[in-house]
């Protein structure tokens, strides 16, 4: 590494531990606290005694630190086929006494080792969470599924329902205005995080990416089907029903945009580390900051129990509800979190559902 580097190391490590033969998806690190003087900072991998010093480390960021222990992995070839069961079973051993008797909580890349609450000496684990992908494109994969996927059954691609049936339209009304609300659903999702949405400089694992494509599209295609089935049936209500759900429905795709808009704002006007609270502006949509914290969740539920009562259809309705589960974990997680850094937070809101959830 070059000169002048906080975390610069001197020796390379001239011992292998289980962890670095297999490069382990997780690495300690141990080093006295540079706030004591006299103490010499070293760093070391695994639960060997093997130790390379540091210079300057309470300059070191976390982010610097994790960097500098992946670097450190050395390779012994010489002794690998000979000790390879015991060394699988040792970091075995090793991944489970970390899993579940390791303490403390998860620190963000640009803390300081100088300002971080420890004593006289830190035992710090770093997990490798495979190859990542930026917030952006996750989003972008998520959601551009979906919009096609959709038009595929909407369209009456062959081979999806009975040849006889391809690429036929359906004579019930509600069939094409439920395509509609689908596709700018996604549509305006995907303007928004090309346009709207601020991302940090953080990343997602491929896995939960995956995982997340395959859980939206799956559904998407799972609804779809049964909304543009030849033998499909109009709501029980007619008109009725359809236009009263898609009143609400495009109301809640608006809040939702005016939502998304006013976060954005607030995040320009301070900053990626803005320390303020949404508010309600001038736009009646923003309203509801008054009875909720994260109004862009509810109305978002709002969208697809309005799309689900639109269609009378059973697979989107599980969508929603699944849905609202997730957003409801999600709009807690916020709500705490505010309630905890701001003494000033408003003690009307709930997280979700106004006056209940």
């Amino acid at each position: 590494m070059g000169q002048g580097h906080p975390c610069r190391a001197n020796p390379p490590l001239t011992r292998t531990t289980p962890s670095q033969l297999f490069a382990a998806p997780w690495v300690s690190q141990s080093w006295p606290a540079a706030t004591e003087p006299g103490l010499e900072p070293r760093i070391s991998s695994g639960t060997a005694n093997t130790a390379a010093p540091l210079e300057r480390p309470s300059m070191c960021t976390l982010k610097d630190s994790s960097t500098l222990a992946t670097k450190k992995s050395i390779f012994e070839t010489s002794r690998f086929e000979k000790t390879k069961l015991c060394i699988l079973f040792s970091h075995l051993v090793f991944l489970f006494f970390l899993i579940y008797f390791s303490e403390g909580k998860s620190l963000k890349d640009d803390a300081v080792l100088q300002n971080l609450p420890v004593g006289t000496t830190a035992t710090m684990y770093f997990r490798d969470l495979g190859p990542q992908i930026g917030w952006t494109m996750v989003f972008l994969a998520e959601y551009i599924g979906p919009l096609f996927i959709y038009l595929l059954f909407y369209f009456r691609l062959p081979y999806i329902y009975s040849q006889q049936d391809a690429f036929t339209s359906s004579s019930n009304s509600v069939v094409t205005l439920a395509c509609a609300c689908h596709t700018c659903h996604y549509i305006k999702r995907l303007i928004e995080t090309v346009f709207v949405h601020r991302f940090s400089h953080g990343t997602v694992p491929l896995r939960t990416t995956v995982r997340s494509c395959v859980y939206y599209w799956t559904f998407s295609a799972w609804l779809a089907f049964y909304i543009n089935h030849p033998l499909y049936t109009p709501p029980s209500y007619g008109d009725m029903q359809v236009n009263y759900a898609l009143a609400i429905f495009v109301l809640c795709e608006a809040g939702n945009f005016s939502i998304h808009v006013a976060l954005n704002n607030l995040k320009a006007e301070g900053g990626p580390k803005c320390r303020k609270f949404p508010r309600p502006t001038k736009n009646p949509f923003t309203w509801l900051f008054f009875l909720v914290s994260c109004p862009n969740y509810t109305y978002e539920v709002g969208a697809w129990a309005s799309f689900s009562v639109m269609t009378q259809c059973l697979p989107v309705a599980l969508f929603t509800f699944f849905g609202l589960i997730q957003m409801t974990i999600w709009a807690n997680g916020k709500h705490k979190a505010y309630t905890r850094e701001f003494k000033d937070y408003p003690h009307l809101r709930m997280p979700i559902i106004p006056l209940l959830l």
